[in-house]
């Protein structure tokens, strides 16, 4: 039995789904808060209750922008979409795909010397699923570097 998973189906999208339930939870429910203490407070003017709506909506924003992290992996390489950068990777750009105990999330070494974070697994509230996927996205991408991906496409 190999020490490899299975590859996954491409494309995959991994993503922290847990992280992601909370924030947008979150979100909706502070904007739902503020705006009803916006409409609830008779004291406030129009101007002044459009600005807590306006705050209720910025902070559920922001919440999304945490929200819509993810690495999406086809046959051609990774796609990384962190809080405000996104980024195309061939797979060939990937040496390495690290997970090591107390990260935050995922770091790819890439073949121009740098390291770039890969917000998309993070194992802050559901380690074991981004274990999986971290490794996933290992087994993808030693297949697809070493020239092996012709054998995978099948």
């Amino acid at each position: 039995m190999s020490d490899q998973p299975d590859l996954p189906a491409l494309p995959v999208t991994f993503r922290p789904g847990r992280t992601r339930a909370v924030l947008l939870t979150a979100g909706v429910l502070i904007l739902a808060v503020i705006t009803a203490v916006a409409l609830a407070l008779e004291q406030l003017g129009p101007g002044e209750r459009l600005s807590f709506i306006l705050t209720g909506a910025l902070l559920f924003g922001v919440l999304a922008m945490l929200a819509r992290v993810k690495v999406v992996a086809d046959d051609i390489g990774v796609t990384v979409q962190n809080i405000a950068t996104r980024r195309r990777l061939d797979w060939a750009e990937i040496l390495q795909v690290n997970l090591r105990p107390g990260d935050p999330w995922v770091f790819l070494d890439l073949s121009d010397g740098t390291s770039l974070p890969v917000l998309g697994i993070q194992p802050g509230i559901a380690r074991e699923r981004a274990i999986a996927d971290a490794r996933a996205l290992r087994a993808l991408a030693e297949s697809r570097s070493t020239g092996d991906s012709q054998e995978h496409q099948g």
